[in-house]
């Protein structure tokens, strides 16, 4: 697995993938945005480009999948009922993520709330780098990667929720 420092093209990829999808599926995607430690100004990161796209329903989008896939976006299940998601590679490695969800779901999805956390709390991101780093560091696998950060996004992402009055939920959505 490798990690990058933060990288300020990311958020200029972000918006090109962004354009490029909203161009692709026109009234498709209700909101979309960069979501994902490469959308965190600062952190250290795996170079991939999260996104998160809201859609009326999820089946809105199985039509326009031909359309994601000429953009190099393919459907990917990985077990989680709860959202779409379609892996872009480059280079034989994933570029880009996009998580399509339910616009109904969409203003309490933790990735989102997380983000908008890091940003408005550096010192918390730095912890998180650490913590990422370190988990490299001893060799992870990289199936074992987002397990072994669990303990410290679930006590961030609940800071995040209680700041926004909400109750806790499972990072982990699988």
């Amino acid at each position: 697995m490798h990690l990058a420092d933060y990288d300020p093209a990311w958020p200029h990829r972000a918006a090109a993938a962004i354009t490029a999808l909203r161009s692709a599926a026109p009234d498709l995607f209700v909101d979309l945005e960069h979501i994902g430690s490469t959308a965190v100004p600062g952190l250290t990161a795996k170079p991939v480009i999260d996104l998160m796209a809201a859609v009326r329903a999820l089946s809105e989008t199985h039509p326009h999948e031909p359309a994601l896939a000429a953009l190099g976006f393919l459907p990917h299940d990985n077990g989680m009922t709860d959202r779409l998601l379609y892996v872009r590679t480059a280079a034989g490695a994933r570029s880009h993520i996009l998580h399509v969800v339910t616009y109904d779901s969409w203003p309490t999805r933790n990735q989102r709330i997380l983000r908008d956390y890091l940003r408005a709390h550096p010192e918390e991101a730095a912890r998180y780098a650490e913590l990422k780093r370190a988990v490299v560091a001893a060799g992870t696998h990289a199936r074992d990667y987002a397990g072994a950060k669990t303990a410290l996004v679930q006590e961030l992402t609940d800071r995040a929720r209680a700041e926004l009055g909400m109750p806790s939920v499972p990072v982990w959505e699988k």
